[in-house]
């Protein structure tokens, strides 16, 4: 009889020990006890060197992501379950160098869980728990992305390099949960795929918008090139630089933007109305001297010019008869501030009595174009009626002054009317 050593007698054990212990387990499984199996694996894999087994990893991975579809779990543990299931199938795969039981599955575990992921983010996003979806669905893009680098194939479905809906869904649930500077990678995945379509334009106004805030210039920049690149017929992005530029308080920047803007698209109302109001308010700002107040009007009364041939509404019109009628104040302004006799300062007078003259005779010309506006429409918003209101007034002392009383008459009582 052959003498057996005590060690290869322990050694003997401990394998018998192991499989018997893993086939209880298995039978746990089969019987769909997977509360008792996850106590079960736990309590092997805490024993020994176990944990340095790779089967038992595996049978973690299996009974933790078949615990998860129990109806008495908790919403709340499911994500725990999936990627702690995750990670025991990698912690699998590290041990085994054959990766035999992986293979026999052809790794359908992964696809399990990125599908089971991407639904629980559904469900959590839908029960507004946006901080839980964000985890779910950030997991199943990390796990996505595991099978594509694994160069992993399935015959029931192909996964994306770019599963777009997925990454906007996991920016768009960080975003909700407050988590705004973690959604910005998933974004600019988007964007610097040059990802393009109906709801992927938000996406890239959101990232402009982002990145203005944070006052990064180059990033700004970045995503408005791909903006205009992507979708060049929305005026948004003109709007969003020329904002940028006002909250710099940089105006020479601003107004050179305004112009290189218009160069390039002269029939765009907004962005010359815009201006428009920008050199008006400049025009009017009397806390500030303009050293080039005469080069300021004339811009203005361009500008609007190029405004008006696009205005579908009267806004246009009305604050030219404003531009006017405030040039022509200020040159009898200037006229009464003359208190000289002499021959050059009556010669100075009725330049300016001239210049006013004709400023007045400009301001009638668009005050009357917003009359005829105004006049047949049976309901005006507020604004309107408001500047109805100041355009019939500009008219009618417009006329009193040129000593016209018929026709200051005239404005007197359809003001009148209006009141």
């Amino acid at each position: 009889m052959k003498k057996i050593s005590i060690l290869m007698l322990l050694l003997f054990s401990t394998v018998f020990i192991y499989a018997q212990s893993l086939d209880d387990i298995n039978d746990m499984m089969d019987k769909k006890n997977y509360a008792g199996a996850k106590t079960a694996i736990d309590k092997y894999l805490a024993e020994g060197n176990n944990n340095t087994k790779a089967d038992g990893w595996y049978f973690k991975g299996r009974i933790y992501n078949s615990l998860s579809y129990e109806k008495t779990i908790a919403e709340s543990d499911l994500y725990d379950l999936k990627n702690a299931a995750f990670e025991a199938f990698k912690k699998y795969q590290q041990l085994d160098p054959k990766d035999v039981r992986m293979k026999l599955e052809n790794y359908g575990s992964y696809l399990d869980l990125y599908f089971s992921l991407y639904d629980l983010g559904a469900n959590l996003f839908n029960n507004k728990n946006y901080a839980g979806a964000y985890n779910a669905f950030k997991k199943a893009l990390e796990i996505e992305e595991f099978i594509i680098g694994k160069k992993y194939t399935f015959t029931q479905v192909t996964l994306n390099n770019l599963d777009t809906a997925l990454v906007l869904n996991t920016a768009i649930a960080a975003t909700q949960a407050k988590k705004e500077d973690e959604a910005i990678p998933y974004y600019k995945k988007l964007v610097d795929a040059n990802v393009v379509g109906q709801g992927y334009q938000e996406v890239y106004e959101y990232l402009v918008e982002y990145f203005d805030k944070k006052a990064a210039a180059a990033a700004f920049n970045e995503m408005l090139v791909k903006g205009r690149k992507n979708y060049p017929s929305d005026n948004y992005w003109n709007e969003i630089e020329l904002s940028s530029l006002s909250k710099k308080g940089d105006q020479a920047a601003l107004f050179a933007k305004y112009d290189e803007i218009l160069s390039k698209e002269p029939g765009n109302f907004i962005i010359a109305y815009n201006y428009s109001v920008e050199l008006y308010k400049k025009v009017n700002d009397k806390d500030v001297k303009q050293p080039d107040d005469n080069v300021l009007k004339d811009k203005l009364t361009t500008v609007l010019k190029i405004a008006i041939a696009s205005d579908t509404a009267i806004d246009a019109t009305v604050l030219m008869a404003n531009h006017f009628y405030n040039m022509a104040s200020d040159y009898l302004n200037a006229i009464s501030l003359l208190k000289g006799t002499k021959p050059e300062d009556v010669k100075k007078k009725n330049e300016l009595k001239a210049l006013s003259t004709k400023k007045m005779d400009e301001c009638i010309t668009y005050a009357d174009l917003a009359v005829k506006y105004f006049e047949p429409k049976t309901k005006l918003k507020p604004i309107q009626s408001a500047n109805y209101k100041i355009v019939l007034s500009y008219l009618s002392e417009i006329y009193n002054l040129k000593g016209d009383k018929k026709k200051a008459d005239e404005y007197d009582k359809r003001l009148a009317a209006l009141k």
